[in-house]
């Protein structure tokens, strides 16, 4: 523990972050610093002030929390808290959801929207415009009485053990919640370690089935394709940071409750004095994973594609400290929590050979962590 006395037991952080590391429990945090990513400079500078303050209120080691948007023109959500806790993150005990009703629900696109868009994207492709987009839609949800916010996040981390989980207040009594299978970045000591998933194929219940679906994604070319267009640009903007920079040749499987997907583990050594946790996240983001490639021309896509923005789905949300250490994990498997409306939100990478029918039933597949999490049927997502 740091920084703090403990909080009383009956009282849930304001801000919750877990990861293999541990967790980061955060309290009294305040107005949060929104300005977005693209006005850097100021935004710098207000962290540097906020940091500053907490130091001087005697905090040793204050942090910075929370989360930036997909677009850097939107606005960020960030917060260094009054007091927090570090522990030993402990798994959470299952807790049966609350019985709920769905009475109304709203997938923005539509179907037929959104396999359009891919089409669109395909036909970029053939022109040599683009390489890859990552097409998302939104799922609003309004249910018969408000979902419990403890009751969904609890259910996240027991379903879901090896996530990095997630609690942000946004204002206004909404929250962020997710359990995200990726993290950007971590760096400790001067270590830097990430994690890229991209290419994703749909679990099954049945042992030999799910094997074999396995199988055919680390043959697949084109999940191949897609996960080398996340590895070559992240070994672009890592590369004239570090003195060292393990990248294996290739991808190995990793696996949620629902999905398959490939990943690459990538660790170095910073050189010394460099880069922050945050420069560096900052410089990721978004990768292809999230975005596409080449990424202005895809995010130009997406803008002109996508019926609503983004905010903070697929941004990165994390902690970094006064020292430059922290953890930065991408904002998928998420939601936001709103009294009696819940917006859920998946996406799928598109690239060359992608199918528009089998994208739309991936995001569909993703929908189904915050689903299960809410009680709600997956049925609810197609």
């Amino acid at each position: 523990m740091e920084n703090s006395a403990p909080a009383q037991a009956a009282s849930p952080p304001d801000f919750l972050f877990t990861s293999g590391q541990g967790t980061i429990s955060a309290y009294d945090l305040g107005q949060p610093i929104t300005t977005p990513a693209c006005e850097w400079s100021l935004l710098e500078r207000q962290i540097a002030r906020a940091l500053a303050a907490a130091e001087a209120a005697g905090q040793a080691n204050p942090l910075l929390i929370g989360a930036f948007a997909f677009d850097p023109a939107d606005a960020s959500c960030l917060y260094v808290p009054g007091r927090y806790e570090r522990g030993v993150r402990t798994p959470a005990a299952e807790r049966a959801a609350e019985t709920n009703q769905v009475i109304s629900v709203q997938s923005t696109p539509a179907a037929a929207e959104f396999k359009a868009s891919v089409s669109s994207a395909l036909n970029a492709f053939a022109q040599g415009h683009l390489a890859k987009v990552v097409l998302s839609r939104k799922l609003i949800l309004t249910l018969h009485k408000p979902a419990d916010p403890e009751r969904v996040l609890a259910r996240l981390m027991s379903q879901n053990p090896h996530a990095f989980h997630f609690s942000l207040p946004l204002g206004q009594d909404r929250r962020l919640l997710g359990a995200s299978p990726e993290l950007l970045l971590r760096v400790s000591g001067g270590e830097v370690f990430t994690h890229p998933l991209a290419g994703s194929a749909k679990r099954y219940g049945e042992p030999e089935q799910d094997r074999q679906v396995a199988r055919d994604l680390l043959a697949s070319r084109k999940d191949q394709h897609e996960h080398k267009l996340v590895i070559d640009e992240i070994r672009r903007v890592l590369t004239p940071h570090c003195r060292e920079l393990a990248i294996p040749a290739n991808p190995t499987l990793m696996s949620t409750d629902t999905l398959w997907h490939l990943g690459t583990p990538i660790a170095g050594q910073l050189h010394p004095g460099q880069a922050s946790v945050l420069s560096l996240a900052c410089q990721l983001h978004p990768t292809p994973a999230l975005c596409g490639y080449p990424t202005e021309l895809a995010r130009q896509f997406i803008r002109e594609q996508e019926p609503f923005r983004r905010a903070l789905f697929s941004g990165i949300v994390g902690w970094c400290d006064s020292q430059g250490n922290g953890e930065w994990a991408v904002v998928i498997r998420c939601g936001v929590l709103d009294g009696h409306q819940v917006e859920l939100f998946a996406g799928a990478g598109i690239v060359a050979g992608s199918d528009p029918a089998m994208e739309w039933a991936e995001t569909g597949t993703k929908l189904g962590t915050m689903l299960n999490a809410l009680g709600l049927g997956t049925e609810v997502a197609l």
